[in-house]
């Protein structure tokens, strides 16, 4: 079994102020395949003074110098990349296809693009031409508290780290317990790459032994989270006390909406793989399906059968399958939500409760389609974080804006309509931090966040960059005439 116990703090691994080992489980045969230890407020108190010390030094070193060290660190991670996914798909479970393709190459690709941005931006301006003696400038923001999620780790991991480094700020990062092998990695890969002490810092942890103690800690100037709403809020309660800046992406419960203009076939396959993809753990996926009545039947045939199409199997095993849940207590929440769509008068089209076929460990769990949901049943309102789709009949362009604005999320929404004038009608009014029209992805560096309680902030490119700096307004910069 792999031990990782230390924490890397100051520029070195050191051992846990009071040791307190966890198992890692790989899900997919819970068995348990590497170790770490729990951090406490002491080892928070450590790292959070490594960054402190650091930052002044950081904060002043040329950003092309800071490019050239995120340079160094794409190289290290390209080099490794392959490591990278094998650690992912062991501790979360996700198809090594997809962890490379997908999950490794994710935090690749945002570092290059943070890098573009760090290049192009511009860190010192006039206020506007004419008022040349308004000058603007933007400065790192401080020592950065930075929590990530299980489901995307490197997504989520590089989508922090990358941008605070360039900006200058130091960091404290507590990813995951579930799956922090891949963040254990990474640190690696920063060390290697030759960032100075105490500019990035690891340490393991839970919620309430180190999330806690970031939140609330006065030494941290900022704090960005992503995972879930409920954690979120704790979150931002535990900052409120310092005043720092919280930044959250958290969940979503996204609407599909399928207009009976569109090509149903194709917007209705390709809408329920996505909601499947990464076994449906990803904040972002169209998990509702809203589809216009006199093509609902059709839709719903359509579902089916991707569901049934769509192969679960071990995610050390190459192939498009898709892998288990990422733990048991998200395999618990999932088999409770589907029994509750059965028990709440859901039609079940496809899947159901239990492993699928031939599987007697491991959290995986069957594709499963549910139709004639409405937006009041717990399915449709909860956000399941497994490959369960929800299809739900509309009437009228209105209707189908209500229902799916009629969440308290607002992270991403989805648009299929062979119209594209009528779709970028719908996209202006549906209460989103992302609108998709007929599966279109998203450009490099575009701003990722949503509404309402999927967060606050954006992660990625120029608006990712500046969640982590301030901006100072210096008057009578130049000489006046």
């Amino acid at each position: 079994m792999e031990k990782k116990t230390q924490f890397y703090i100051d520029g070195k691994w050191v051992a846990p102020a009071t040791p307190n080992e966890l198992d890692v489980i790989n899900p997919a045969d819970e068995t348990a395949y590497a170790t770490i230890s729990l951090g406490s407020k002491a080892d928070v108190d450590a790292a959070v003074a490594a960054a402190d010390k650091a930052f002044l030094d950081w904060a002043d070193t040329p950003v092309e110098e800071r490019i050239a060290l995120i340079e160094k660190l794409a190289e290290v991670y390209q080099s490794r990349i392959d490591e990278m996914a094998k650690a992912i798909s062991m501790e979360m479970g996700a198809p090594i296809k997809l962890a490379t393709n997908a999950q490794a190459a994710a935090g690749l690709g945002h570092i290059k693009a943070f890098i573009r941005s760090l290049k192009s931006f511009s860190f010192e301006q006039p206020l506007r031409e004419g008022a040349e003696n308004q000058h603007m400038i933007y400065e790192p923001i401080g020592v950065c508290g930075l929590i990530t999620p299980w489901n995307w780790p490197m997504n989520q991991v590089t989508l922090k780290v990358v941008p605070a480094l360039g900006a200058g700020c130091t960091v404290v990062l507590k990813p995951s317990e579930i799956a922090p092998m891949s963040s254990m990695l990474f640190a690696e890969f920063i060390d290697a790459a030759g960032f100075p002490p105490g500019v990035f810092n690891l340490v393991n942890g839970d919620g309430p032994g180190v999330g806690e103690a970031m939140s609330s800690h006065p030494g941290i100037d900022m704090m960005s989270f992503t995972g879930s709403t409920r954690a979120g809020i704790a979150v931002t309660k535990g900052a409120a006390d310092t005043v720092k800046r919280v930044a959250l992406e958290l969940g979503g419960k996204g609407p599909n909406i399928v207009f009976a203009d569109a090509d149903i076939q194709r917007a209705v396959k390709a809408g329920a793989r996505h909601c499947f993809n990464n076994t449906g753990q990803s904040c972002n996926a169209p998990t509702r399906m809203l589809v216009e009545r006199s093509v609902y039947d059709e839709a719903v045939a359509v579902a089916k059968e991707a569901a049934e199409g769509t192969s679960v199997g071990d995610p050390s095993e190459d192939g498009n399958h898709i892998g288990p849940l990422v733990s048991q207590t998200q395999y618990d929440k999932v088999q409770g939500l589907i029994e509750k769509g059965i028990e709440e008068g859901a039609e079940l089209v496809a899947g159901g409760p239990g492993r699928p076929d031939g599987f007697n460990r491991g959290y995986f769990v069957r594709p499963t389609v549910f139709a004639n949901v409405n937006n009041d049943m717990t399915i449709a309102r909860e956000e399941i974080f497994g490959p369960v789709l929800s299809m739900i009949p509309f009437d009228s362009e209105d209707e189908a804006i209500e229902i799916a604005n009629e969440t308290p999320y607002g992270l991403a929404s989805y648009v299929q309509s062979g119209n594209l004038d009528r779709a970028r009608k719908v996209a202006r009014r549906l209460r989103a931090g992302m609108v998709h029209l007929n599966g279109s992805a998203q450009a490099s560096g575009t701003p990722f966040g949503g509404y309402k309680q999927s967060g606050n902030g954006r992660e990625g490119g120029e608006h990712g960059l500046l969640e982590f700096l301030e901006l100072k307004a210096v008057s009578g910069w130049a000489p006046s005439e």
